[in-house]
């Protein structure tokens, strides 16, 4: 890799349930062949219509809507409520955010991120004629680390995982171990241009590796089954 290039795209509308969000997308001139165009939950979300009113009267209103959205809490504390989702992610709130959504609404995370992105990834093509990865990005918080950082929730035409298993370190000594999470180094790394408050919904990075793309699912490769966790 000689490096990359990583840049928001500007002059998205403010979407509403019912956009055509992979058309409005795929018009864009700026994508290229080669490219992995990263989006963000939220405007997935608004345009498929995962929003849902809450009772601002209640400043627990939206805690009723992750219970819903939750198939398992793990821990509670305040208001705080860590939970799986029924895409196996472990998250804050079951991934119900009210930030950047119109006062008294509640964001839902996608029923499938991987299919809204195999979408996205497929009008692109058809519209546009070119090759694209897509990621659909969140951001969730880490245990046993401050701080937040977006991750893939969903992708399509890169592969979320670089297995390095049976190559060699610089020193040439075997990798037994070593799979790369290249989506969620990709989503972190579009968050930095796009910010938190900023109103970029969308980013592209260019100069990705070609042998980073391939078919793959963030639900079945990067999602750890209870069996392999240590900690649930």
């Amino acid at each position: 890799m000689t490096g990359l290039q990583i840049f928001p795209l500007p002059g998205l509308p403010e979407f509403v349930p019912g956009d055509d969000l992979a058309g409005m997308l795929a018009a864009r001139n700026e994508l290229e062949d080669g490219d992995v165009l990263v989006v963000t939950q939220k405007i997935v979300s608004k345009a498929e219509g995962r929003i849902v009113p809450i009772d601002t009267d209640d400043p627990r209103g939206h805690k009723t809507i992750v219970e819903e959205e939750s198939v398992r809490v793990l821990r509670r504390r305040g208001e705080l409520i860590i939970s799986e989702t029924s895409h196996g992610f472990i998250c804050a709130n079951a991934g119900v955010d009210l930030s950047n959504v119109e006062h008294g609404h509640a964001a839902l995370l996608p029923v499938d991120s991987d299919r809204s992105a195999r979408r996205i990834r497929d009008v692109v093509k058809g519209i546009a004629g070119i090759e694209i990865g897509v990621i659909i990005s969140d951001t969730f918080g880490r245990p046993w680390r401050r701080g937040v950082t977006d991750v893939a929730i969903g992708s399509a035409g890169i592969g979320p995982i670089l297995d390095l298993r049976g190559t060699n370190d610089s020193l040439g000594r075997e990798l037994m171990v070593t799979e790369v999470c290249v989506v969620d180094e990709l989503a972190a790394a579009a968050d930095l241009v796009m910010g938190k408050s900023e109103g970029f919904g969308a980013a592209i990075i260019r100069g990705v590796p070609a042998d980073w793309f391939r078919s793959g699912s963030i639900v079945d490769e990067i999602v750890r089954s209870p069996a392999e966790d240590l900690f649930r």
